[in-house]
């Protein structure tokens, strides 16, 4: 079976001034896994797109990607669809030159948004969680403070420890949530506060 990302509108004005791109994380548990629209790193970024939708009053569109498949390997990432995404929103958008965006991801979503910041379009990066090396960094990408990576000192899954390494050389503002795990259920509204105060701040600032 063909494994293909899809794009998930969650907000779209007729004339926005900015986008956003939501990115989900998720380890595969076997090869070529397809992504459920139902599991719970696709779940768990459901309200914070639809806080930035809200925040964006009707100003930002904002989409949610379900990557082609779960998990990362070489031969298809979740950098691959999240270039087909901003690809796919452009040619909806059609504004040329395409609208200022920023990514906002988790955990290997993160870690997507970060390597693909790269792109002439986007204009900001929030990495929740991101499980990352610090080597994350994409080309022509450093001393950069476009970029807010936001982690749970008390995450046992993804490194809080690198992606502080990895933030210190990108030169990006890295923020610690005090008791806050993986996941991000508990402490949530602070993860949540900080991407949208970004968002807003590095889109939507006059």
């Amino acid at each position: 079976m063909e494994l293909n990302p899809k794009l998930i509108d969650v907000e779209v004005p007729e004339h926005p001034e900015g986008v956003v791109l939501v990115l989900h994380g998720g380890a595969s548990r076997r090869a070529n896994m397809m992504v459920s629209p139902t599991q719970l790193s696709v779940l768990r970024m459901i309200p914070i797109a639809r806080r930035l939708a809200r925040a964006g009053d009707g100003r930002l569109a904002v989409f949610r990607l379900l990557n082609s498949r779960r998990g990362w390997d070489t031969s298809s990432t979740p950098v691959h669809d999240t270039l087909w995404a901003l690809d796919q929103i452009a040619d909806r958008l059609g504004a040329r030159p395409r609208l200022a965006t920023c990514l906002v991801g988790h955990s290997l979503g993160g870690r997507a948004a970060l390597l693909a910041a790269g792109r002439p379009e986007v204009r900001s990066v929030v990495a929740l969680a991101p499980w990352v090396y610090p080597t994350d960094v994409a080309s022509d990408l450093s001393g950069d403070e476009r970029i807010l990576i936001v982690h749970g000192d008390a995450d046992r899954i993804a490194s809080p420890e690198r992606s502080r390494a990895l933030a210190a050389r990108l030169g990006a503002k890295y923020v610690t949530v005090e008791g806050g795990k993986h996941a991000m259920l508990s402490h949530r509204r602070a993860f949540s506060r900080h991407t949208v105060d970004w968002v807003t701040d590095t889109l939507l600032a006059s």
